[in-house]
């Protein structure tokens, strides 16, 4: 089971680290061991120094493309976070301009109709009379 804390090694012991592996022929378990630091981080810190400098596995990402991954994500989900928070605020607004029509029209005693929407009193006798007239 590992440790609680993470340890934290600085950008330049890493790449010296890396430089160690390419220089002396030894395994990456065997300069682990030396440095003693855990074989799967020195593994892993060299994957991507290989896929940066371009000697990666076909499909492996660089640093800086797995950073704009990273980067398109995060904006991604604030994205739809964006469009949540709008899609709720066009249907409270709907919700409560129909409120206020309902209510101004009521106050004003116009008549609901349902093709038509909302006629005055002067309209609804118009389309009565063209009703009647048909």
């Amino acid at each position: 089971m590992g440790s609680k804390y993470t340890k934290r090694y600085t950008e330049e012991f890493k790449r010296d680290a890396i430089a160690l592996v390419d220089s002396s022929g030894k395994t990456v378990t065997a300069v682990a061991r030396e440095l003693g630091i855990s074989s799967e981080s020195l593994r892993g810190w060299y994957r991507r120094a290989k896929a940066d400098r371009g000697e990666g596995q076909p499909g492996e990402l660089t640093s800086a493309e797995r950073e704009e991954l990273r980067r398109l994500r995060k904006e991604n989900r604030e994205q739809q976070q964006t469009i949540e928070i709008l899609k709720k605020a066009t249907a409270f607004f709907v919700k409560e301009s129909d409120r206020f029509i309902e209510t101004f029209c009521n106050r004003r005693r116009l008549r609901k109709h349902k093709i038509f929407g909302y006629l005055t009193p002067a309209e609804t006798g118009q389309r009565h009379q063209h009703t009647l007239a048909a």
